[in-house]
């Protein structure tokens, strides 16, 4: 893996309970960072606090559903009391829905899959972009998004809708910051060995795709303190 040195660095994950939100949390912890891991699960996000320390390193474990009313505002307001600033910001929280044709998804699921995939991390850059600004190196933001955004296939309207929005949310907001320190960037992961791909692809074989772990070299590059890349879609 690539060796990085977040020392002092405070980095928040979303979906942090399994899959590339798991792995990236425990790679940025035992890089140095202190890690605020937040998932709906409770006990899964125990076990990932248990790994980060057994690693070495430490974190602050935050249960949120990113549907509710108020949540990511009062995590932002969390963080400005206790640290003052917000280094690296990675957004991997996502909903699949379901893989259905256009005009049978109903309304619940559209609210569901836009509401993570696209709102959340909307009300994440109001509540975090001064907190980013205020970082040393002027903050890191990741967010990960889907080839589903542009290869918009049959049956995945809410998803590839959603994750096309978050795209341009995204390198939007990018622009915004192209005078500052800011490094803002999306990360298409491709195939990974994860419960959302094992959802959306049911007859793969999941021990053919490469662990979520195989990401960290990527992502360290977009939050290191280094880190000229922006506005861009990586892909891995």
């Amino acid at each position: 893996m690539t060796a990085i040195d977040l020392t002092g660095r405070v980095a928040l994950v979303t979906g942090a309970s399994r899959g590339i939100g798991r792995a990236m949390a425990l790679e940025l912890g035992k890089a140095g960072a202190h890690v605020i891991a937040t998932a709906r699960t409770t006990g899964a996000l125990e076990e990932v606090d248990d790994l980060i320390r057994a690693a070495g390193g430490s974190s602050t474990l935050v249960p949120l559903d990113l549907m509710s009313s108020d949540g990511i505002e009062q995590l932002g307001a969390i963080v400005e009391e206790r640290w003052g600033k917000l280094d690296i910001l990675l957004a991997n929280a996502g909903q699949l829905g379901v893989l259905t044709p256009a005009a049978q998804i109903k309304a619940k699921t559209w609210n569901e899959v836009i509401g993570v995939n696209l709102l959340a991390p909307a009300r994440m850059i109001r509540a975090f972009e001064a907190l980013l600004l205020k970082s040393d190196t002027g903050g890191r933001a990741v967010f990960i998004s889907s080839g589903a955004a542009t290869s918009r296939r049959a049956f995945w309207a809410p998803y590839a809708a959603s994750k096309a929005g978050l795209d341009a949310l995204v390198q939007s907001w990018a622009d915004e910051h192209n005078n500052n320190p800011l490094r803002i960037n999306l990360v298409y992961p491709g195939a990974v060995r994860t419960v959302m791909r094992a959802k959306a692809f049911p007859g793969e074989d999941a021990n053919s795709l490469p662990e979520p772990a195989t990401l960290w070299p990527l992502i360290a590059e977009l939050v290191s303190d280094d880190c000229q890349r922006h506005r861009e879609i990586v892909k891995a």
